[in-house]
């Protein structure tokens, strides 16, 4: 795991210039490149992909870019570099498209339960493209239900975590056996037991809303990243694919 490989040097470089870039203009940046709900107006078409290369913070972009080289130099050394790219995007693209349906679950969830109690939609929406809410609102639907529904609306996703998990999922998948160290574990984790766990965190903690690994977490854009690079494993192996380079 010690070289960096083509594709993800330069994918360090470009994240890296992104958040250069937000540590500079802030808001702005991410009111562009952040992925939004598709019915809120700060939605571009570009975000599907651009959401990748934001992150919220030193942290959240120091943990994703140690897994993308530590994970993701063997696969690249293995695949070689389009073959990895494709996965890796792949990843990423299956993780903002699982991410936008559970948002979009959410949010009609959430403004069916109002409109069915008598409000008016327009109205709803009118207040909720203003950033704005009705307390009253609680008590029609419930606090999670309404807590999910201005989530789903008004909450940005960043990051590539998405796709990191893709790559977690088919180094697991490809080196089972090698041993994981973790900060708060004193001895080695074989891969195929550790990543499998990590996923079923990340899908408890999406479905009872309990957050394990803090708060303000896409898990279920961790998952769908998880799932479509199960999808791509699994597809390859069957068909072959799985050793060839696209170099």
């Amino acid at each position: 795991m010690g070289r960096i490989t083509d594709a993800i040097k330069h994918l360090l470089i470009i994240n890296i210039l992104f958040f250069v870039a937000t540590s500079l203009y802030g808001d702005q940046m991410y009111q562009w490149f952040s992925l939004w709900f598709p019915e809120n107006e700060n939605f571009g078409i570009w975000q599907i992909l651009s959401h990748m290369f934001m992150h919220g913070g030193l942290m959240h972009i120091a943990f994703n870019m140690y897994a993308l080289w530590a994970f993701g130099s063997p696969l690249e050394q293995m695949w070689g570099r389009n073959k990895f790219l494709f996965f890796y995007f792949s990843a990423g693209l299956g993780a903002a498209l699982i991410h936008t349906g559970v948002n979009y679950y959410y949010f009609n969830e959430g403004l069916n339960a109002l409109v069915n109690s008598g409000l008016d939609k327009a109205t709803v929406m009118d207040i909720i493209v203003q950033g704005k809410y009705s307390p009253e609102w609680y008590n029609i639907a419930g606090k999670d239900t309404i807590d999910n529904f201005l989530g789903a609306y008004n909450t940005p996703a960043v990051g590539a975590s998405g796709a990191i998990y893709g790559v977690l999922v088919a180094f697991g998948m490809s080196f089972p056996n090698s041993e994981l160290f973790l900060l708060f574990l004193p001895v080695p984790i074989k891969a195929k037991y550790f990543i499998p766990v990590l996923i079923g965190l990340d899908l408890f903690s999406g479905v009872t809303g309990y957050g394990i690994f803090g708060q303000g977490i896409a898990h279920f854009a961790h998952v769908g990243g998880a799932l479509f690079g199960f999808l791509m494993m699994w597809y390859w192996r069957k068909n072959q694919f799985n050793r060839n380079r696209w170099d």
